[in-house]
């Protein structure tokens, strides 16, 4: 399924882009509605095209719509046009939904046996970013809160765990990690 030519109809690709990173600067709803008004249709169609039947070719524009709103900071038009990005995203819901239904309710760990979950480009580099925003917001925790987050999530170890190796209470040590996680939130949310 290769992207449609997004025609001359509607903003040019420069606009285009100046939507999507409306969106991602400001959360821009505005720039997002031009954006659902002018591609909604058009991924519905080549979606239809691709072999789904109207009512999930629908179901799946929304929710490429949807993604272009949450990633639209991954967006870079050096790269591709933002006609190509978006129709990137939505064959590879696609992609992925026909997966899913050829497979049924397989597992992940089956599918990773199996080799299906292939991690492409685009996931690696959205790691990449997500892991480089969260050692930046780790590293602007105080000492104590990010030895709490290190225990708990990268060690893996429970609360009553945590507990003993720092010599605290065990209420303590679900208070801090409650607490370390909120500012570790409001850090993330400072970095976008």
């Amino acid at each position: 399924m290769s992207a449609p030519n997004p025609g001359t109809a509607g903003p040019a690709g420069a606009d285009m882009s100046a939507l999507i990173r409306a969106i991602a600067e400001r959360g821009d709803r505005d720039a997002f509605a031009r954006l659902f008004r002018h591609f909604a249709p058009r991924l519905k169609a080549f979606l239809m095209r691709g072999g789904l039947p109207a009512n999930a070719a629908e179901e799946l524009a929304q929710e490429t719509m949807l993604a272009v709103w949450r990633k639209a900071s991954y967006f870079d038009p050096a790269r591709a046009a933002a006609s190509t990005w978006i129709f990137t995203i939505a064959r590879n819901l696609s992609i992925d939904l026909k997966r899913r239904e050829r497979h049924g309710q397989t597992s992940r760990a089956e599918m990773l046996e199996e080799g299906v979950d292939e991690a492409s480009g685009e996931t690696i580099l959205m790691g990449a970013e997500r892991e480089a925003r969260v050692r930046a917001a780790l590293a602007r925790l105080s000492e104590d809160q990010a030895t709490i987050v290190r225990l708990s999530f990268f060690q893996d170890k429970p609360h009553s765990q945590i507990a003993q190796e720092l010599g605290i209470p065990l209420g303590t040590a679900k208070s801090r990690v409650r607490l370390a996680l909120a500012r570790l939130r409001t850090l993330l949310e400072d970095l976008k």
